[in-house]
């Protein structure tokens, strides 16, 4: 248990990234948490709103039960008591710590469009945070408490996001929009200034760190400027993307129920 806790350090040889232990392991996750949200979806696809919304009040707590026990436990295992500066909820997959529980407890508008938020970036992130966690997987073993907590709360947030789609939560409506890109630019912003303060690399937006976006960094060449515009706008362009995918899909479908 000492091990898996790395207290005093991990001794076991890091398998490393994309190794066929890290592959495995999250690729467990991702059947699983698929296959829980497909089956929870239609299960409760009928159902009132208010018992569709329990599943997700279920994952908004657990989701942030088991990030608040990181952090307070890597702040104890790190003897730093303000190591949680560096855990903030301020990358793209840990904003769902925030907009789960806003997709859960919340109501109108800000409901809809938190629900549209989960429902475009939970996947993304889950797969962003298993698959491309190179930092990760390259740093500590893959069964380790980083990694599996990681792991699961990234699990979590596709699964809601897979629910939403299945369930029917869905909202996608044009005029919550704006509040969408709001909930992301507000992030961006509040991620900026916290790098800056705290010299950290919040949604990445001060280098790759062994994520894809170590691509986009490179062709600038690090420029502190024009890169973290580069990533920015690119969360913009993928939120448009999905929304017009979305939007192409469903009216694809209702033509063909009305011929």
């Amino acid at each position: 248990m000492k091990e898996f806790l790395g207290i005093g350090g991990y001794e076991r040889p890091i398998e490393g990234y994309l190794s066929w232990q890290h592959l495995l392991f999250v690729s467990i996750l991702m059947v699983v948490m698929v296959g829980m949200a497909i089956f929870l979806g239609l299960r409760y696809k009928n159902s009132e709103p208010s018992r569709k919304n329990k599943v997700l009040v279920v994952s908004a707590i657990t989701i942030d039960a088991l990030e608040l026990f990181k952090i307070v436990f890597l702040c104890i295992r790190g003897n730093d008591p303000m190591g949680w500066l560096y855990t903030l909820p301020l990358f793209l997959c840990s904003i769902q710590l925030i907009t789960i529980p806003l997709a859960a407890f919340t109501k109108g508008r800000l409901k809809n469009a938190s629900l549209d938020f989960v429902l475009i970036f939970g996947i993304l992130g889950a797969v962003l945070g298993t698959y491309f966690a190179g930092n990760n997987y390259g740093s500590y073993p893959v069964l380790c408490f980083d990694n599996v907590v990681s792991g699961l709360t990234h699990s979590i947030s596709g699964f809601a996001s897979l629910y939403i789609i299945f369930s029917g939560m869905a909202s996608m409506k044009k005029r919550n929009i704006p509040i969408t890109y709001s909930i992301l630019l507000g992030f961006c912003i509040a991620a900026y200034v916290t790098n800056i303060l705290v010299d950290y690399n919040y949604m990445f937006l001060m280098a790759g760190d062994g994520t894809p976006y170590d691509i986009v960094y490179n062709l600038v060449n690090g420029n502190p400027v024009i890169y973290p515009i580069i990533v920015v706008l690119l969360f913009i362009i993928y939120i448009t993307l999905f929304y017009f995918v979305y939007f192409f899909i469903d009216k694809k479908c209702k033509n063909k129920k009305q011929a």
